[in-house]
């Protein structure tokens, strides 16, 4: 399945006709396929922003650690917030990951809710887990279990898996 990239014009070589529009767009068969630029937001540990419809049907943003197998956009989430039940009425989220050193230089995922798998589920339930352990130690450095879960009660995780429907591009490091 082919990914639609709108390329954004940006402002990196000067002031231009048109700047700040989409100058072009292109496909891209994976995310492996996106120009390196855009692909290392995707790889280093630069915290995205994730919007989902709320119940008031506005725009709900939330900062998220971003990861990602294949072409598949993966959201861990408790199962006591609210996003999760969001997801589930209204299965389209975007993340937004901008470059921390140049917010010139961002890209904008829109992608759709394909499959959901619990902590608890007795066959896939491990994987929840170590998806979770592995997103830990690429955005705090450290090895092992993931260390926030709320200790006031018995936590509980659910992957979101998501497929890209489109994705948008702008400016460079």
């Amino acid at each position: 399945m082919a990914i639609t990239v709108a390329k954004f014009r940006d402002v990196s070589e000067g002031t231009q006709p048109g700047q700040f529009e989409i100058g072009d767009h292109a496909s891209v068969s994976s995310l492996a396929d996106l120009d390196p630029i855009y692909r290392q937001l995707l790889d280093e540990p630069v915290t995205a922003v994730v919007s989902v419809t709320g119940s008031t049907g506005r725009s709900n943003l939330t900062p998220v650690w971003f990861d990602y197998e294949g072409d598949t956009v993966l959201l861990n989430l408790a199962t006591h917030r609210k996003k999760v039940d969001w997801l589930r009425a209204a299965p389209q989220a975007t993340f937004l990951l901008m470059n921390p050193a140049n917010a010139y230089h961002w890209i904008s995922i829109k992608a759709t809710v394909t499959r959901e798998v619990s902590e608890d589920d007795p066959e896939e339930g491990p994987r929840v887990t170590a998806q979770l352990d592995r997103i830990w130690t690429k955005y705090t450095g450290d090895p092992g279990a993931y260390a926030l879960r709320d200790p006031g009660r018995e936590e509980r995780r659910v992957l979101f898996e998501l497929a890209v429907d489109s994705i948008a591009t702008f400016g460079r490091p």
